[in-house]
């Protein structure tokens, strides 16, 4: 019943605008409320606090299908719901919760702050600093990048080092909010894909956080910020799976419709050939997708399982993306169609949230380990 709903409103509020917003680099506000209005921001979130008390793999479902008709309208729900919500949801006390979390389903559009320009897949080499002024709270000083949903944010959660002699074990996870003196966020990066989604430079000067404003234990940031990242690649991949079936859908009508000597394109046998190992490998990348949430949402280890799917699913989304394009002929490479942004919106998933390496590194490591 989740996928129809989100389908049915995704063809219905978001396809009309998915050209235009990619032009412009924007996404339209009145999808953003869209999403809002329809529960999308808080699937996980309790009812008691304001979101639709659904599962893990519900928010997974939903990310999907969002991504068959705009992947950057994808992410602004996949980050919402796997990385922000559940940071408060998990590792916030009950005064945060209760003040946030609300908002964040409702109303308020949340980001994650924990890429610097120095600290890529290095996540924690942060320069970004918090000192501890007593009484009067924190002052954070630094940078961040690559931040998506910054241009639409009211909510930060950002990861800084309140004592770098203690290294990565110094980093405490704050909550800052829009309007705060010092926080500045800069113009949306020119993208090659997901052109809508908002990804910003942000930065703080001297800008003062109140002490209940920590999330979690001070010190603790960087494990906060390893577990979500596991959770959020599965969003990640659902994405990708979202982006590959998107081609997919809208490649293959086409095919049964356009002939060439005589008969559709579908007729033919290395068409055929090609069709069939789309379907295989999307079929592949959606169920190690599933998999990895199922043994997230049943309390399982799942870190090598959600670097499968999201390393494989991006690969798919770019192999069927590619082949969709091809097969389309001319026309698939022209902005009349949607196989050339779904070409464009692919490629993103071999690098953010953990780059294809990044996850081959740590398949490896595990696997490696039950052999010792």
């Amino acid at each position: 019943m989740l996928k129809e709903a989100v389908k049915k409103w995704a063809e219905a509020e978001v396809k009309p605008h998915v050209r235009r917003m990619d032009q412009e680099k924007k996404m339209d506000s009145k999808v953003i409320k869209g999403l809002f209005e329809q529960g999308f921001m808080g699937i996980e979130t309790p009812e008691a606090l304001g979101g639709a008390g659904m599962s893990f793999t519900a928010a997974i479902l939903a990310i999907e299908e969002l991504a068959k008709v705009d992947p950057s309208v994808s992410v602004c729900a996949d980050v919402q719901n796997t990385l922000v919500n559940n940071m408060f949801k998990f590792y916030g006390s009950k005064e945060v919760q209760e003040k946030y979390l609300p908002k964040l389903a409702t109303d308020t559009v949340g980001c994650f702050c924990l890429s610097e320009p120095g600290s890529g897949s290095d996540a924690f080499a942060l320069a970004t600093r918090a000192q501890d002024l007593g009484s009067e709270g924190f002052r954070i000083n630094g940078s961040k990048l690559w931040i998506t949903n910054g241009g639409e944010a009211g909510i930060f959660v950002v990861m800084a080092n309140l004592d770098p002699s203690k290294g990565h074990k110094g980093i405490t996870t704050f909550v800052l909010e829009k309007g705060m003196k010092g926080l500045e966020v800069h113009a949306s990066e020119d993208k090659l894909g997901i052109r809508a989604s908002s990804t910003t430079p942000i930065t703080f000067t001297d800008v003062i956080v109140p002490r209940k404003n920590v999330l979690g234990e001070i010190g603790k940031g960087y494990k906060y910020a390893i577990e979500i990242l596991n959770e959020g690649r599965i969003g990640i991949a659902s994405q990708m799976v979202g982006i590959a079936q998107g081609a997919f859908d809208a490649t293959i009508p086409y095919l049964h419709e356009r002939k060439q000597f005589g008969k559709p394109i579908a007729e033919f046998q290395g068409a055929q050939f090609q069709i069939a190992d789309m379907a295989i490998e999307i079929e592949a990348a959606r169920n190690l997708t599933l998999n990895a949430a199922r043994l997230k949402e049943n309390g399982h280890s799942f870190v090598k399982e959600a670097a499968m799917a999201k390393y494989y699913a991006s690969q798919v989304a770019k192999r069927v993306a590619t082949t969709c394009v091809e097969l389309m002929g001319g026309v698939g490479f022209t902005k009349d169609m949607p196989q050339e942004k779904f070409y464009r919106d692919a490629i993103i998933g071999s690098i953010y949230e953990g780059t294809s390496n990044i996850q081959l590194q740590t398949i490896a490591k595990i696997v490696s380990a039950q052999y010792k």
